[in-house]
């Protein structure tokens, strides 16, 4: 090894338990242990301009195993990104950039929000996806302008966790040759040795999956792992797995012991660990010069490589204009949805499914977009996903838009995260409402991030039927409401299903969930122009009842039960009742408008009754009491769909009675 590797690696080694220790809080030994994995890959192989983080052909980094951060800000504030030696001081501090775990746009060079174990696994394998599938549809004789890998550092938390095996079983089998992991084989966790609870031959698994499996007997070999790296990117058509046995806590009193996780060193061990690794200098935060020259000599060939880039594309723009002006839409993130061509499909269309409605949308939005792209968990023929004559993404076509991501809920979620943090993609994945509890994390931090990942959620209540309590989502639609950050919309027909997919498209930095009906509804055409600009406010008046008389009571509603609120509020006006009907399909949308907005489409009469086929817990922040809300506080059960709809009370005549005691109890 090379003195100033030597050097470099320990500097690094240093950062990071500096920083823990000055926190009283983190992870010193993964830090300790994986440094010069981190080194190698970052001093060697990685494509990275500092001064431009987001250039785009740049090769990715993830840190699938979070809990390392301070390893990672280390490496980046040596690398030279807006990452000064005071936020490595601030770790762990309020407002600083250097959080306990990474956060995507808040640290400059962190590309991903990570810590959940096995999460940046799967986001690294969307990553790989975008990048091949931009290759193949932009790169031209003389011009290959995307060309980059996905590296990542997986730890064996993230092999243990279910959401990597879905991820790494789909990137064998989609042959994707740009993926390159190393594995941190420290063999420790939180309560012990692996051994307990870890004991397979994780190489011989991701053999089995499709992977090129490396070894590397000594993290400390830095040229091993390099010659590693290389032989890696030399396969072209299987991801490759770098096992790097490493030792947790490396050089610490605490080495390769369950006690160098997730606790400081203290001041004592942290003495002797740097000297233990030669280190000459007792400050903390001590940076060599010959480190900070190593360094900054890399500066101009990392602005020389984005230049020569730029150069290609400009070159590329005179010789194949029309696909230059495509791709850099699609870097720039630009997505312009024409909502009137969406509601023109419809204009002959008298019934139909919410879910159908969104296929045909799909259709004509992936000839308006070419970044929309998308897939489903093994249920494309049901959520309506698959982009016809779109071709399907494969080891052998990466052309394809489609994604058969197969029966994996979870790493779905994950690797569109993936795909939309990467750039140029409007990604989705579609499986049915009740399982996006499968995929939840994965939403969760799609919202953590707010990436512009889309979730088509079907088959949105128990009027699917005779499928029964299993696949029939109740407490599914509130629970996603709770996510801060994701915007959840359950349109009432084909109209609001265009308005929900523009804005879906729209959101560029937020994710969204569209939920939708199994069963067929009528399309609103006589509120045509109403909902084109209410729906989009997430709530609006769809019919206000009977002209000049009071409104004496409001009925709230989403999704299919909008249909019945207007057949409920027939009924009650030849009892010479009068109601108003609300359709709500988003209620993060509608908390965005003005009090004033809002105030006209919740009237000041006392009596509001919500109906929603699912639990009513939530909806009281609109009604004043749960007791006006018709919901649903069990599961759900085996029958067909209509018969199952009007059993647990939605029907007109249980609406009405609702509507009439209320009234009386006022």
């Amino acid at each position: 090894m090379k003195t100033i590797d030597r050097t470099a690696i320990s500097t690094l080694r240093v950062l990071s338990i500096d920083a823990v220790e000055k926190a009283n809080s983190g992870h010193p030994g993964f830090p300790l242990g994986a440094a010069p994995l981190m080194y190698t890959l970052w001093d060697k192989f990685i494509n990275y301009n500092p001064k431009a983080p987001s250039w785009f052909n740049r090769d990715r980094f993830v840190l699938s195993a979070g809990h390392g951060s301070a390893l990672l800000y280390s490496m980046l504030h040596l690398a030279g990104f807006d990452l000064p030696l005071e936020e490595l001081k601030n770790f762990r501090q309020w407002e600083s950039k250097t959080p306990g775990h990474p956060e995507y746009a808040l640290t400059p060079g962190v590309e991903a929000s990570t810590g959940p174990l096995g999460h940046g696994f799967a986001m690294s394998v969307g990553m790989a996806m975008a990048e091949e599938m931009l290759a193949a549809r932009y790169n031209k004789k003389g011009f290959k302008l995307i060309d980059h890998h996905t590296y990542g550092i997986v730890s064996d938390g993230d092999l243990m966790e279910g959401v990597a095996s879905e991820a790494a079983s789909l990137a064998g089998t989609l042959g994707l040759g740009k993926l390159i992991l190393l594995y941190d084989d420290n063999r420790i966790t939180i309560e012990g040795e692996t051994s307990i609870a870890f004991r397979e031959d994780a190489g011989a698994r991701f053999a089995a999956y499709g992977w090129q499996v490396l070894r590397v007997d000594s993290a400390e070999d830095v040229d091993a792992i390099a010659a590693a790296v290389k032989e890696a990117k030399a396969d072209k058509k299987h991801p490759s797995l770098i096992i790097v046995r490493t030792h947790i806590g490396y050089a610490s009193p605490k080495q390769d012991s369950a006690s160098a996780h997730g606790e400081p060193l203290g001041a004592v061990a942290a003495a002797k660990t740097k000297e233990a690794i030669g280190w000459p200098s007792a400050s903390a935060f001590y940076i060599p010069e010959a480190v900070k020259g190593h360094f900054a000599k890399k500066l101009p060939l990392c602005d020389e490589k984005m230049k020569n880039w730029e150069a290609l594309l400009a070159d590329y723009e005179i010789v194949h204009p029309e696909e230059a002006s495509e791709l850099k839409a699609r870097i720039s993130g630009e997505a312009t949805v024409n909502l009137t061509s969406l509601e023109q499909i419809f204009n002959d269309v008298a019934k139909t499914s919410t879910r159908e409605a969104s296929g045909d949308i799909i259709q004509k939005l992936a000839m308006q977009l070419p970044a929309l792209v998308g897939g489903s968990a093994d249920l494309g023929p049901s959520n309506k996903t698959d982009i016809k004559n779109g071709g399907f993404f494969s080891a052998e076509d990466r052309n394809g838009r489609n994604i058969h991501f197969g029966v994996r809920e979870h790493a779905m979620g994950k690797i569109v995260n993936g795909i939309a943090l990467h750039g140029g993609f409007i990604p989705y994945g579609g499986t049915f409402l009740v399982f996006s509890d499968f995929m939840r994390p994965a939403i969760r931090m799609a919202a953590l991030m707010g990436s512009r990942s889309i979730f088509v959620l079907t088959h949105d209540s128990i009027a699917l039927g005779e499928d029964g309590p299993t696949h029939q989502p109740i407490e599914q639609t509130m629970s996603l409401r709770l996510i801060p950050g994701l915007s959840v919309f359950r349109p009432a027909d084909a109209l609001e299903t265009a308005t929900a997919w523009q804005a879906a498209c729209h959101n560029e930095n937020k994710p969204t969930a569209l939920l939708l009906s199994r069963q067929k509804l009528p399309v609103l055409h006589a509120y045509k122009e109403v909902i084109h600009d209410g729906a989009a406010r997430g709530a609006y008046v769809l019919n206000a009842g009977m002209p000049g008389k009071v409104v004496k009571a409001v009925l709230l509603a989403t999704g299919s039960e909008v249909h019945l609120a207007r057949a409920a509020q027939e009924a009650l006006a030849k009892e010479k009742i009068n109601v108003s009907v609300v359709s709500m399909p988003s209620w993060d949308v509608f908390e965005m408008q003005d009090d004033g907005y809002k105030e006209s489409v919740l009237t000041k009469c006392k009596v509001k009754i919500a109906i929603e086929a699912g639990v009513p817990l939530g909806w009281s922040r609109y009604t004043g009491t749960e007791a006006n809300v018709i919901g649903i506080d069990k599961f759900g059960a085996s029958a067909p769909g209509d018969v199952v709809y009007a059993e647990y009370g939605f029907n007109v005549d249980n609406v009405t009675n609702r509507v009439k005691n209320a009234l009386q109890a006022k």
